[in-house]
């Protein structure tokens, strides 16, 4: 009996300093918040004529809730979003900022997998417009962005632009 005891001590400490040892789930460990995760990572972006148009990093913040995108052109301009689940309508939301232009849409994954977003670009001194974006993963790793603005004359989605994501690798500056 006394073996048995001890044993069993052993097992209940055991267990009690390995869920010590497991960090606590965070209120965005759920699978909602990892949708977007395919972006994550530092980015070489080119356009559809493979021509680099920029860098893109994007990353996990404040313990998963957030995404944080900092996007530089090849002159040097600037901006930021800001990728997060809204806990109001369970929805994806992003707010793209950068020098007199905001950008702020919402939306979740679309049936083939694609992070789809629409709302509104607003340009200083200018009437905001609908605004969409779509990103998507490739099978050869890369993501794909779709920026596309809403034409009201012909009531419909107008091509805007188009990247391609590339990985940054380790010899990448």
């Amino acid at each position: 009996m006394r073996k048995f005891i001890i044993v069993v001590t052993l097992l209940m400490a055991s267990s009690a300093a390995f869920a010590q040892d497991q960090p606590a789930a965070g209120p965005c460990d759920g699978a909602l918040f990892r949708q977007f995760d395919f972006w994550v990572g530092d980015w070489d972006v080119f356009d559809q004529e493979g021509q680099q148009v920029g860098t893109n990093s994007i990353a996990i913040e404040e313990k998963g809730c957030l995404l944080v995108e900092r996007w530089t052109d090849r002159q040097g301009n600037t901006g930021q979003s800001y990728n997060f689940v809204d806990h109001t309508t369970g929805k994806w939301r992003q707010v793209w900022v950068n020098p007199g232009v905001v950008i702020d849409y919402a939306g979740g994954l679309d049936e083939n997998g694609a992070m789809d977003l629409q709302g509104t670009l607003a340009v200083i001194n200018t009437e905001p417009q609908k605004y969409r974006g779509t990103w998507s993963l490739q099978e050869d790793g890369t993501v794909h962005q779709h920026l596309r603005q809403f034409d009201t004359e012909k009531g419909e989605w107008a091509a805007g632009f188009t990247g391609v994501y590339k990985k940054k690798t380790q010899t990448d500056d």
